[in-house]
């Protein structure tokens, strides 16, 4: 399914830029709007999702699949239901920042961490607006593989599951990376009860060894 994307955050692609706070000088304030107009242009986000049953086992009624790890399972904890969840800004915007890293580097850093930003908006405004679909159940944030020890090899089955690759164009390395990069896999619990907040951020990741947000005393804002 083919969504819209209208803004994308500023401050957020900031983040992923590093910046520390301040004022904008006018030509970086310029660059970055030019980047912002450009990936808006060419993206073209889709997302393609599914609700299941969430069985007391940990599997997913109607499938084979039993996620990984024992983050995912508390995670998941009170859940009568699971979303699987892939979005994507298309194969577009990675040809987008490609042709900018020829020509341009400074441009090129610029693009990429608006996508970052913007594929994160898209995910936001997707569950913004599943909150309001199964509206009065209660959601819980997004996991996606990686995190915790939820494995990124979990991301075959969800490609699986859903069709990934067909219904949104989106493949995997043989690393399990997805292809084109700012596309983002996750589950989301349903649950008729509101649930606690768990425990997320850097202290769960599997990237928190070679991670460059951490390396600079920052975090990637997945807490």
């Amino acid at each position: 399914m083919e969504y819209r994307l209208d803004r994308i955050p500023r401050e957020q692609t900031l983040h992923y830029l590093g910046w520390h706070g301040g004022k904008l000088p006018a030509e970086i304030e310029d660059s970055l709007s030019r980047c912002e107009a450009l990936l808006l242009s060419a993206a073209k986000p889709r997302i393609v999702w599914k609700l299941f049953a969430y069985r007391e086992d940990g599997s997913f009624a109607g499938t084979d699949y039993t996620p990984d790890g024992q983050d995912i399972r508390a995670f998941l904890r009170g859940c009568e239901q699971v979303v699987l969840l892939a979005a994507t800004l298309g194969i577009e915007t990675e040809a987008l920042i490609r042709r900018a890293q020829t020509r341009d580097m400074g441009e090129a850093v610029m693009l990429d961490a608006a996508g970052s930003a913007a594929i994160e908006a898209l995910c936001d405004s997707f569950c913004a607006e599943l909150g309001k679909e199964l509206s009065p159940c209660c959601l819980t944030e997004r996991y996606s593989p990686g995190y915790g020890d939820y494995p990124l090899s979990e991301q075959r089955a969800i490609f699986r599951l859903l069709d990934v690759s067909r219904r949104i164009g989106v493949s995997l390395s043989d690393s399990g990376l997805m292809i084109p990069q700012k596309s983002v896999t996750a589950l989301i619990g349903v649950s008729k009860r509101p649930i606690p907040k768990q425990r997320t951020g850097c202290e769960v990741c599997q990237l928190r060894g070679s991670c460059a947000f951490r390396k600079e005393g920052k975090h990637c804002g997945k807490t």
